[in-house]
């Protein structure tokens, strides 16, 4: 039993099973597609919203160093997805990276693990995205019917159409082809990075040095009967973390991990890049060092433009500026947040196609949802199936309790890739690795501390529905996965590999 449960799948069989016919993508995106598609997945509602709420309650002006704590956490992550990618150059990111070296069932619990994180990440960030439309059209004097529009306090059952409408047009797009998709985004980013330029330049004017004062608020402990930031630590350590001060930055700092979500996504377009070994570092790091510069930038002059204790919680860049008396600025970033989080969605969903897809090739799911399109070369199937469901849940379901389970999602991979490194280095290092993880085992080390430290920072409830979904991934697993694997036929004789064997029990 345990000898089938962690057999592997050679990384050359890996790449040999992406050359059949019925299941080839089309190789068509280069170093710059993969850095858009990382700008435009990493820049969304975090730094929109974010900065405001954890200025406010963990980090004041020090929430710039928060970012650059979270960026040092996803830093170290994005280093061994760096390696993985350029030495595996298959769908699936994490899920494939598991395969070749943790075994099929740790494989499995992954992808489970990230169907869950991008369907539940695209949900949420349509049903933003649909607020900021009617907050728009407000302002324009047009209002949505109640039951076409957001549910969150209605007081009627409505389906919100925007969100749902957005989730299926995007998912034609995808369907359509790579390079379509490429291209939108790269319009899309180019808009959302003009808006961060602007309010960042803009900003910079309007600074008080004031503000800055103090730049690391004194510690306090938490008031009696506050809600805490980390009841797992609590329950863990017997202690709370402070609101402020030195321990305030890092709670900041899993706060607006939210924000980086995405890099990883770049990985699952790996089969679909012309030069994968060369191109799929470049474009996971450079994404993140992009990303991570704009988000210091920008919380520095949001906290010098208006003291931390005043900013706003929904909306701390546009409510900035009208405290300064600047409101034209206020609608040109709820207009850039809107066009942004397109891409946003886009990119959270083709990530999910990806992990479906490849799981689906490797038998672990219906092989029927494993065939492309014979003209687009995309996964149609599992493209149009996710966007409907996906679309479903977005239109009729509140999932703002949901959205940590994003977070968790991404930690958890986070921590399954770094240790993959270390056991592929040893059971593989013939392997040909065009770029290759500084310091192993050091960096993958401290990239699972990093990760299990921001995972023990979210709220007990998320880790108890995170449970329960690895629940029901297990028993799918068991009663599917498992007997209908690729691996298990070639094993059994029912199936022969496509060429160069199979895999190792």
């Amino acid at each position: 039993m345990s000898s089938t449960l962690f057999r592997t799948k050679k990384v050359e069989q890996s790449i040999l099973d992406t050359e059949e016919p019925e299941h080839a993508l089309k190789k068509s995106l280069s170093a710059l597609d993969l850095t858009v598609f990382g700008v435009g997945v990493i820049i969304g509602t975090g730094i929109f919203v974010l900065t405001g709420t954890v200025a406010k309650n963990n980090a004041g002006p020090a929430t710039a160093l928060a970012f650059v704590a979270a960026g040092v956490a996803c830093a170290l992550a994005a280093l061994c997805y760096a390696e993985f990618a350029s030495t595996v150059p298959v769908a699936g990111s994490a899920y494939t990276f598991s395969y070749a070296s943790l075994g099929e069932l740790p494989a499995w619990i992954i992808g489970w693990d990230l169907v869950l994180e991008f369907a539940l990440g695209t949900a949420v960030v349509a049903v933003g995205w649909s607020g900021y439309i009617q907050s728009l059209m407000d302002n324009a004097g047009w209002s949505m019917p109640a039951a076409l529009g957001s549910r969150e306090g209605a007081d009627v059952f409505g389906f919100d159409i925007l969100a749902a409408a957005l989730v299926l047009v995007l998912t034609g797009i995808l369907v359509i082809g790579m390079k379509l998709s490429a291209r939108i985004t790269s319009v899309v980013v180019a808009i959302k990075v003009t808006v961060v330029l602007v309010v960042i330049v803009a900003g910079a004017f309007l600074i008080k040095g004031d503000n800055y004062d103090p730049f690391v608020p004194k510690e306090q402990p938490v008031e009696a009967g506050a809600s805490l930031d980390s009841p797992l630590i609590q329950l863990m350590f017997g202690w709370a973390p402070s609101n402020f001060g030195v321990m305030g930055i890092f709670t900041a700092a899993s706060v607006v991990f939210f924000a980086f979500i995405g890099f990883d996504v770049v990985a699952t377009a790996a089969e679909e890049t012309k030069n994968p070994q060369r191109d799929m570092p470049r474009g996971i790091l450079g994404s993140l060092v992009i990303c991570t510069t704009l988000y210091v930038l920008v919380s520095i002059v949001v906290t010098g433009m208006q003291h931390y204790s005043e900013l706003s919680v929904d909306a701390p860049l546009a409510d900035a500026f009208k405290a300064t008396g600047h409101p034209w600025y206020a609608g040109f970033i709820s207009f850039g947040a809107a066009v942004g989080l397109t891409t946003v969605c886009m990119i959270l969903l083709l990530g999910q196609t990806r992990v479906f897809f490849a799981m689906s090739r490797d038998g672990l799911l219906p092989r029927f949802f494993s065939h492309v399109h014979p003209r687009f070369k995309t996964p149609h199937r599992p493209t149009i199936l996710l966007g409907v469901i996906i679309a479903i849940l977005a239109g009729f379901t509140p999932l703002t309790e949901l959205a940590a389970l994003v977070n968790i999602g991404t930690l958890f991979a986070f921590v399954v890739v770094a240790i993959g490194v270390i056991i592929l280095r040893k059971s593989r290092p013939d392997l040909p690795r065009s770029f290759r993880t500084p310091w192993v085992p050091v960096i993958p080390i401290l990239s699972v501390c990093a990760s299990l430290w921001l995972m023990i920072n979210l709220p007990a409830e998320t880790w108890v529905r995170f449970g329960i979904w690895m629940a029901v991934g297990f028993l799918v697993y068991f009663l599917y996965g498992r007997t209908h694997s690729r691996l298990a036929l070639r094993e059994a004789g029912e199936e022969q590999p496509s060429a160069g064997g199979g895999g190792t029990p």
